[in-house]
């Protein structure tokens, strides 16, 4: 079998990013796999037009269309989405059969790709989510804080994080999407030190707090797991801060990548649901979630021919 080659999901941070989430339409999924089978093609097509723009795209696969799409089990980790009701909120399911995560230094090849990719595939699926995303001044979102900061600090970790590591699924990954809208409004009449206590790091500086200063519903609380020897477990976060005008709203796209997407599921029950003291993650009194999906990101192998490893043995 040729070499493996994951997904770009660690990549230098980009201005730009376009997020869309589809459903197939029925009786059209032979004809996505084969549109997915050349969708490095179409990529590269983009790309090559302005290569020092860093154009990427990561294809994931929701459940429901994996066993559409293909005869073998799903991959471990790969299911809907979990709903969670927490006595004060809650965090949707959503249909997803097929993530794009499109990222670029500019957002008109973002765009062109996102064109691209639609007139491929037009006839066959229906857009059920599309967000035009964009850094924010110093790497923040709308509340005004840092965003990503306790991703893994460089590329080893961020694979080890991300990538499954061995077997069958060796370089292969998982991903969470959820689309947040902010009360802006509510957030603006905190005082910064509110604010910050519920973030549980400075706003100017971004500096964490001590362990022992931040309050037990404070957002980094309540995203910090550790395993049973005591080490963080860490997921990889490419979040993008979106927006209308016309509207008034404003929010953060999250989207975390893990090898094991139990990971990222534990921080959503702990944030909606609570951990310890907390009821919930007080960030969630000032941002709604409004969508949720999970899918599975192959190798680019997997996509371009994917037979191989479903007759490999389990």
């Amino acid at each position: 079998m040729a070499r493996l080659r994951p997904q770009r999901i660690i990549d230098i941070p980009a201005r730009n990013a376009l997020f869309l989430v589809l459903t197939i339409d029925a009786g059209r999924e032979e004809d996505v796999v084969d549109v997915l089978s050349d969708i490095g093609g179409v990529i590269r097509g983009v790309a090559f037009r302005e290569p020092e723009d860093g154009l990427t795209c990561v294809v994931g696969i929701g459940a429901d269309a994996w066993d559409r799409l293909y005869s073998a089990p799903r991959p471990p980790g790969l299911h809907p989405f979990v709903a969670l009701d927490g006595t004060a909120h809650h965090a949707p399911s959503t249909p997803g059969d097929l993530l794009f995560h499109i990222r670029a230094r500019r957002a008109d090849l973002c765009f062109e790709l996102g064109r691209r990719i639609l007139e491929r595939l037009a006839g066959m699926v229906s857009v059920v989510d599309e967000v035009h995303g964009f850094r924010y001044f110093d790497e923040r979102d709308f509340l005004g804080f840092v965003d990503g900061t306790e991703n893994p600090p460089n590329g080893i970790e961020a694979e080890d994080a991300a990538l499954v590591a061995e077997g069958p699924w060796a370089g292969t990954s998982t991903v969470i999407v959820q689309r947040y809208t902010h009360q802006l409004a509510d957030w603006a009449k905190l005082t910064t030190e509110h604010q910050e206590a519920v973030i549980g790091r400075t706003k100017l500086s971004d500096v964490e707090f001590a362990d022992e200063d931040k309050a037990p519903d404070s957002h980094l609380v309540m995203n910090t797991i550790e395993d049973e020897s005591g080490v963080q477990r860490k997921i990889v976060r490419d979040n993008m801060p979106f927006g209308t005008l016309s509207t008034g709203e404003f929010g953060t796209y999250f989207i975390g990548y893990s090898a094991d997407v139990a990971v990222t599921e534990q921080m959503l029950r702990n944030m909606f649901t609570g951990k310890g003291a907390a009821t919930h993650d007080a960030i969630l009194d000032f941002s709604t979630a409004h969508t949720g999906c999970n899918f599975f990101v192959p190798t680019e192998n997997f996509l371009e021919d994917p037979e191989p490893f479903l007759a490999a043995p389990a």
